[in-house]
């Protein structure tokens, strides 16, 4: 078992009970998820089988793209629907579209951003909302987050439907609350959907509920289709034999392929067929060899 799933998380069960269905199923293979969702959220769940779980933090890394809608006039103590809700006072006049849009604007690029009270941040060892269930104070400090692009979808007093694409440990709830804040009228968050993150979108994910031991393998993505940013290193039959070992690998400048203006220190080594990720390595200093770093293949 080596690969990523696609899931689709409905509405009301948290991320781990989505993994939960995968691991009865691969047991005793290694299970993970990259990147929980709310409760309340739905969308786009990746799974990793196996050694792919080591592949979590680059998944982490890709954009994410959200559909939320928020709800203005209104705040909460998790700053989504799901808490206790305190409706406001509506104003004469609501905030216009290009008020909106103004508003919007503050929040693209890299912000800093507070976590809502209710959130898996941890303080003094507990998370965040495990002291707040208990009514316990939190405070909890800002942190640097990206948001790539917001797009108005649909404005409609008091309802706004938004395209959010960010970066990791980006909350959206946060955004809702900050714009109300900021519009004075508060606001918070009603419904959300991960639409995709990086080249995973929701359209093809699957639902947890349908997967059984015999169909599992067949939905598993090649995690080959992870590292096309990275340069690769296509391995022979001996080739592959020192990598399953972890020893070093002599390159032939034939077989690597990739931009060669790549920052990035890992190389993918690949099958000679290119269709297979083997491991990832670094060059030696020399640029002579090729040093497996985490090696996939068994």
């Amino acid at each position: 078992m080596f690969g990523i799933l696609n899931l689709k998380k409905p509405a009301g069960v948290t991320s781990r009970d989505v993994v939960n269905v995968v691991q009865r199923l691969v047991k005793p293979a290694k299970v993970g998820h990259a990147g929980t969702l709310d409760p309340m959220a739905t969308g786009v769940l990746l799974v990793c089988v196996g050694k792919a779980t080591r592949l979590i933090s680059l998944l982490q890394e890709a954009p994410k793209t959200y559909l939320a809608e928020f709800q203005l006039g209104q705040r909460s103590d998790t700053d989504d629907s799901t808490g206790e809700v305190e409706h406001l006072e509506l104003p004469d006049n609501p905030p216009t579209e290009q008020q909106i849009q103004a508003g919007l604007i503050r929040f693209v690029g890299t912000i800093s951003q507070v976590p809502p009270a209710y959130s898996a941040v941890k303080v003094s060892g507990q998370r965040a909302y495990s002291k707040a269930r208990r009514g316990e104070e939190v405070t909890l400090s800002a942190k640097t987050v990206n948001v790539y692009e917001i797009q108005l979808l649909r404005y409609e007093w008091p309802s706004i439907t938004l395209a959010i694409t960010c970066g990791t440990g980006t909350y959206i709830r946060s955004i809702a609350r900050d714009l109300g804040e900021q519009l004075q009228c508060g606001g918070l968050m009603s419904a959300l959907e991960r639409s995709s993150i990086g080249r995973f979108k929701v359209t093809s994910a699957i639902d947890a509920d349908t997967l059984t031991a015999d169909n599992l393998q067949s939905h598993l993505v090649d995690p080959i289709q992870m590292v096309d940013h990275l340069r690769h290193y296509r391995c022979t039959d001996s080739d592959q034999l020192l990598v399953k070992g972890g020893r070093l690998v002599d390159v032939d400048a034939g077989r690597l392929a990739g931009n060669k203006q790549s920052t990035e220190s890992n190389v993918a080594l690949t099958s000679d067929d290119g269709n297979s990720l083997l491991a990832f390595a670094e060059f030696s200093k020399d640029g002579t060899q090729l040093q497996p770093r985490a090696v996939f293949m068994t």
